[in-house]
């Protein structure tokens, strides 16, 4: 019996020790399990709040890229802007690209320009286009480009005549005082100082002249053309010159036909018409505006190419297949006078073939 009732309180000593150490063993697995789980809550704070920042920072530094993008190329434009050369005449670029590139489609004068633009590549062997710049001066641009780039000399009649003093001439020898009138392009000046700014615009068209004129190297004189087509300042000036050396030959040509002499068919055409019947009117009604509101009409590039002593050869694209696509101005120049081209899809813009 006592045998039995040692071996009892052995085993009911053994269960305490086993429910103890099973308590232990639990306590010890929930503190466990509460400590991981509020490690595992922090570190999931800990992880979400830097992914937070992390996107946080991303979206900070791509909105910085845009802003940096699009501050950098606007001050790239700007510099650009600033520093490049704006040409008004520019590089030689290749016909039939260039024909390609700006009539696309199949409508019906699409591809009449496209056809027109072929006989110039194959029948009349014009192999690049130079595009001029778009404006109101754009006629007298085209036609100046190319007497300074192939060095053209003087015309006859400037030669003989100094034209810085032609302004105070048509005012004091023919007392034409009307040229008060006298208006710069867009500029639109007129008053008592319009024969010093014309003396000083043919001052510069006489100066150019002679410097272009007096270079042999093709590629320097091309160089030259782009450093001078570049300044609107200078060109604006120039053309000017060759408007008001327009008026003068319209005044001297009128001052003949007043004593009977025989002078130009185109000169008669120009005095027939009511908006041009005189010097003044010619000049107030088409001269003016030429530079500001609207270009050269074709009678004025007659008077152009008598003006300045060359063959104006105009191949006038929307004319293909008609007597008109190449016309001459004046249509009856003398032989020995240079000859420059020109091409137009509208008579109202030009451009430069190159051969």
């Amino acid at each position: 019996c006592v045998c039995v009732s040692v071996r009892e309180r052995e085993r009911e000593r053994e269960r305490e020790t086993l429910k103890a150490f099973g308590d232990q063993v639990h306590s010890w697995t929930l503190v466990t399990s509460q400590v991981l789980d509020t490690a595992w809550r922090i570190a999931k704070g800990s992880v979400m709040l830097a992914v937070s920042l992390l996107v946080a920072t991303l979206c900070y530094f791509r909105r910085l890229h845009l802003y940096l993008e699009h501050w950098l190329k606007w001050w790239i434009g700007y510099l650009q802007r600033k520093f490049k050369r704006n040409l008004s005449v520019e590089a030689e670029v290749d016909l039939l690209s260039y024909c390609a590139r700006e009539w696309k489609g199949e409508t019906p004068r699409a591809k009449l320009m496209r056809k027109a633009y072929e006989e110039l590549f194959w029948r009349h062997h014009i192999k690049c286009v130079r595009q001029v710049k778009r404006d109101n001066y754009d006629a007298l641009r085209s036609v100046l480009f190319q007497i300074f780039s192939q060095g053209l000399s003087f015309p006859s009649w400037m030669k003989e005549k100094d034209i810085v003093k032609l302004p105070e001439k048509l005012l004091f020898s023919q007392g034409c005082n009307w040229i008060q009138q006298y208006s710069f392009g867009p500029e639109k000046y007129t008053g008592s100082n319009v024969f010093g700014k014309l003396r000083k615009c043919v001052e510069l068209l006489k100066m150019q002249w002679t410097e272009f004129s007096g270079i042999k190297d093709y590629h320097k004189r091309g160089s030259m053309c782009n450093i001078l087509f570049s300044d609107v300042i200078l060109e604006h000036k120039l053309y000017e010159a060759l408007k008001f050396i327009m008026l003068y030959q319209v005044t001297e040509v009128y001052e003949q036909m007043k004593t009977n002499k025989i002078i130009p068919s185109l000169f008669r055409l120009l005095f027939s018409r009511e908006t041009s019947s005189d010097p003044l009117s010619f000049m107030m009604n088409h001269l003016n505006s030429v530079g500001d509101t609207c270009g050269l009409e074709q009678i004025d590039m007659f008077i152009l190419g008598y003006s300045l002593e060359v063959k104006i050869k105009v191949f006038r694209l929307f004319k293909f297949n008609s007597r008109d696509f190449a016309v001459w101005y004046p249509e009856e120049p003398l032989r020995e006078w240079p000859e420059i081209s020109l091409l137009t899809e509208n008579d109202h813009h030009y451009h430069i073939p190159v051969f």
